[in-house]
């Protein structure tokens, strides 16, 4: 029986603004989501009451104002758990990003994240089960899997994939010949 990671959050069906050709986070106070099957619902103040937004296929290149476009269409933005980023060109990922303590879907596949190093910023979210970043030029660089899954111990999926314990082992393997460990200083009175 597998485990599905989806949209367990609570408070509704996401917000769907993929294939709306937001170029700027301001763009998306300009757009109206998407219907599905299940109304979005609004709070007295017309807020939308979900926690999981999709910006996907758009034309993203950062996400300067991403808190503050939030605050103004959600009623609860820090309870923001699930991000589809996935096919915009995104060049690294964004500080804001780990803003979202309960975030534990992130899709950024098919972006422009050319440094694995940007990767680092995703160990402040704790919660972080369901990760993708395939399609991006760091997919190509060696160590890929096994340096993402070093950093993030507690992701129970990479890029659609499970991890395994094998990859867990393979990345502690990994990660003890390949990160150098940081050195301590010691004052001269020791």
């Amino acid at each position: 029986m597998s485990k599905r990671i989806d949209n367990d959050c609570g408070s509704g069906p996401p917000i769907d603004l993929a294939f709306k050709c937001i170029n700027s986070m301001e763009d998306v106070l300009q757009e109206d989501p998407r219907e599905g099957p299940k109304p979005i619902q609004r709070c007295e103040g017309g807020k939308l009451m979900t926690r999981a937004l999709r910006l996907n296929n758009n034309t993203l290149t950062d996400l300067h104002s991403f808190r503050d476009v939030l605050e103004r269409l959600l009623s609860e933005p820090d309870h923001l758990c699930w991000i589809d980023l996935s096919f915009n060109y995104l060049p690294n990922i964004d500080p804001v990003l780990t803003t979202y303590r309960h975030l534990s879907v992130l899709n950024l596949h098919g972006n422009s994240i050319s440094d694995l190093r940007e990767v680092d910023k995703l160990a402040a979210l704790p919660k972080l089960k369901s990760l993708t970043l395939h399609g991006n030029p760091i997919e190509s660089e060696k160590g890929y899997r096994s340096y993402i899954l070093s950093l993030l111990p507690n992701l129970k999926s990479l890029d659609f994939s499970a991890v395994t314990k094998q990859d867990r082992v393979t990345a502690e393997v990994w990660r003890r010949m390949n990160l150098k460990p940081k050195h301590i200083k010691r004052s001269k009175k020791e």
